[in-house]
């Protein structure tokens, strides 16, 4: 067997940490600017952002589902993996044409096409690359440079902003450059063992265990309340123009750009604790399991989002992204783990994809829910939403799979 990079992680894994890592500091540049770019430069109303960010996220779900049961049929991961990470990279530079709302939605729309088609293919490529005893510590490590990646974009948008006097149009094609590194590496030195052909595999939901049908119903129930990260990000933005709070020296260096700088890097705050917590959250969930450590993360999305329903005040801003990013590495990654857990090697990916598929349609709607909530009751009735779904589905997931997962 294939020697060990670090201990429990094969080549196939770690080189796919750094291609999501390259393509999480193009994508991360971008994302946060994104929502204020919508809303600030093009006029948007909080409606339209929940619409494109539902419709990308929901589209990227759909294709999860398809591509994750492509690859198991086939018995081939990486074509898919190589052709979603290269339309995701095709669709930055496609921003910088922006000059309406409808830009910037063909341009998601093609960025989460190429996500849904890569990712169920490229999870399943992880576990099949990983002893099962070290799946928890696998996916940790993956998503924990995923989420360096996340804190470098951010970084690097709030410099190039600076220096660009706050001009965003150089900005997406900047980020152009270190999704085609991901895509380099993912072409020369990710390799894969053809598979056996499975003409014969459906695609049915009812071929699948008990708990795995239980837990994918339980993540429904928190997607409906689970929207897009952009309305955490314009939520703090509305916090701070509400409470003030920014150090003068600052507001000095960034003028008009202050607000926005300041935004960026309280995500970057959440990118840190994500990325630092998901390998010993993987390794955790290797130890007491996966759906213990699930719980304890629903639970923390419930906690940050009431905070992000109460806050007035900047402060409370750091502290609620930080924490958001301990649940990020409690769920991320260990879910996945949970669900190969659940079925035989063969259905794998197929798996993966109905639950990214599952939770995913709800995007759309939870996404929706929350512009509308924004728009006709206040900036936070989304978060007291989400804060209630949460905790439902913690409490659901106790009751409901209260014992270790029975293997297949």
């Amino acid at each position: 067997m294939e020697k060990d990079i670090i201990k429990g992680i094969k080549k196939n894994v770690f080189i796919l940490g750094l291609v999501s890592f390259f393509t999480d500091i193009s994508s991360e540049m971008l994302y946060p600017v994104i929502p204020i770019f919508l809303t600030a430069v093009l006029g948007a109303p909080m409606t339209i952002v929940g619409i494109i960010e539902g419709i990308a996220e929901s589209t990227a779900s759909i294709l999860k589902i398809i591509s994750g049961w492509l690859s198991d049929r086939s018995g081939k991961r990486k074509p898919y993996v190589i052709y979603g990470y290269s339309l995701s990279t095709i669709s930055k530079p496609l921003l910088a044409f922006a000059t309406t709302w409808h830009f910037v939605l063909a341009a998601r729309f093609l960025d989460r096409f190429g996500k849904g088609l890569r990712t169920s293919a490229r999870d399943a490529l992880i576990a099949d690359s990983t002893e099962e005893k070290y799946r928890g510590r696998a996916f940790g490590f993956h998503k924990g440079l995923d989420a360096m990646g996340a804190i470098i974009g951010p970084l690097i948008a709030i410099l190039a902003l600076y220096l660009l006097n706050g001009d965003y149009t150089p900005l997406f094609l900047i980020a152009f450059v270190p999704a085609l590194i991901s895509v380099i590496l993912l072409f020369l030195f990710v390799s894969e063992k053809k598979g056996e052909k499975k003409e014969s595999l459906t695609l049915k939901f009812s071929d699948f265990s008990r708990d795995f049908k239980i837990f994918i119903l339980i993540t429904i129930l928190f997607a409906i309340g689970n929207s897009s990260n952009a309305f955490l990000i314009l939520r703090a933005r509305n916090i701070f123009e509400i409470s003030g709070g920014i150090p003068p020296i600052i507001t000095s260096v960034f003028g008009t750009m202050t607000v926005t700088v300041i935004v960026i890097l309280t995500y970057v705050v959440y990118n840190i604790t994500y990325s630092f917590a998901s390998m010993p959250a993987g390794i955790l969930s290797d130890k007491i399991g996966r759906r213990n450590v699930m719980v304890g993360g629903f639970l923390l999305f419930s906690l940050v989002y009431l905070g992000f329903a109460l806050a007035n005040e900047g402060y409370l801003v750091w502290i609620l992204f930080a924490i958001y990013g301990f649940y990020m590495a409690m769920t991320e990654g260990v879910s996945k783990a949970y669900v190969v857990d659940m079925v035989p090697k063969d259905k794998h990916g197929t798996a993966i994809g109905i639950y990214y598929t599952a939770t995913g349609l709800l995007a759309l709607a939870s996404s929706v829910i929350a512009g509308l909530l924004w728009d006709k009751i206040g900036p936070g009735a989304p978060f007291m939403f989400g804060s209630i779904a949460a905790l439902v589905a913690a409490v659901l997931m106790i009751i409901l799979l209260p014992v270790p997962v029975r293997k297949v």
